[in-house]
């Protein structure tokens, strides 16, 4: 792009004071300079323009043709960079709109809140939670949390934040002594995963294991408080356990983990790249997930 051939900056603003009150004294007092000041910029600007832009009269200023019109295009053009120094000023600090996976944000997010603010304390976050993946759309907020096979998309910036691998966990009195059968549990469903205990089966090699139904659950979550409460063995995934785990609230029923192609991510739009408040936050998230992986 051309660079644009501008007069000084402050000879416009010099100017169009000028030209609103009429004065080159009010000017002057508006801007904190001197009169001559004032009048040297002007006389500058008059000089690069080749035209005259006011008739000096004893009663004040005024505007020739030529000065009447810079002045209201100059008026125009300063009030949009004011108001475009606002627009800036407000989105530093406004909240940034985070949408999370419901999952995500009580297994991982919230439990860490505390040490976010301590890390980050002029941040203030906008916290959206859901199940529904339509409405997990970066479009939507500054940056959502959602689950993708972490590739490279158009007009996105991604991520990568923690594997999504599973294991069948329960608890521990239901669990007792030695290796479970699977066949005589009752096996609890997550509905936002409906497939995950036909899979985890089969990659543990258990394809003629006959599935017991224990019931279905709005969320991963609900089915982990579900087999932690006694009702049966869930499907969770591993990098989200800790919480659960560590309060003895549910233990892993099989060591076989079975991988998956997917991940958590964080993902926005790239014309937020360059948010400062954003940037720190997602270079917070990735010290995060790299610490718990």
């Amino acid at each position: 792009m051309p660079s644009r051939r501008l007069p000084p900056l402050i000879a416009i603003r010099a100017f169009e004071a000028a030209a609103r009150h009429g004065s080159i004294s009010r000017a002057a007092a508006e801007l904190g300079v001197t009169p001559g000041a004032v009048s040297r910029h002007v006389r500058a600007l008059e000089v690069r323009l080749q035209a005259p832009l006011f008739l000096r009269r004893a009663t004040g200023l005024e505007p020739t043709a030529a000065g009447e019109a810079m002045a209201r295009r100059v008026g125009e053009a300063l009030d949009r960079i004011a108001e475009a120094a606002e627009g800036a000023a407000l989105a530093r600090h406004r909240p940034l709109a985070i949408a999370v996976y419901g999952y995500f944000a009580s297994r991982f997010l919230l439990p860490r809140w505390a040490a976010l603010m301590a890390a980050q304390p002029g941040l203030a976050i906008d916290l959206h939670t859901s199940l529904n993946p339509v409405e997990m759309l970066p479009g939507r907020y500054d940056a959502v949390i959602a689950v993708s096979d972490g590739a490279p998309q158009a007009g996105l910036c991604t991520h990568r934040l923690l594997p999504i691998v599973t294991v069948p966990v329960a608890s521990g009195a239901l669990l007792g002594a030695g290796a479970p059968d699977f066949a005589s549990l009752p096996l609890l469903h997550a509905r936002p995963r409906p497939d995950d205990w036909q899979r985890w089966l089969a990659h543990a090699g258990m394809t003629g294991v006959r599935l017991r139904n224990g019931g279905s659950f709005e969320s991963i979550g609900l089915a982990i408080e579900a087999a932690a409460a006694g009702l049966g063995c869930a499907i969770a995934i591993e990098a989200l356990l800790g919480p659960d785990l560590a309060r003895g609230a549910v233990a892993i029923a099989h060591p076989a983990r079975r991988p998956t192609r997917r991940y958590f991510v964080l993902q926005y739009e790239s014309r937020h790249a360059g948010d400062p408040a954003l940037a720190g936050f997602a270079a917070w998230l990735e010290s995060e997930a790299a610490g718990a992986g």
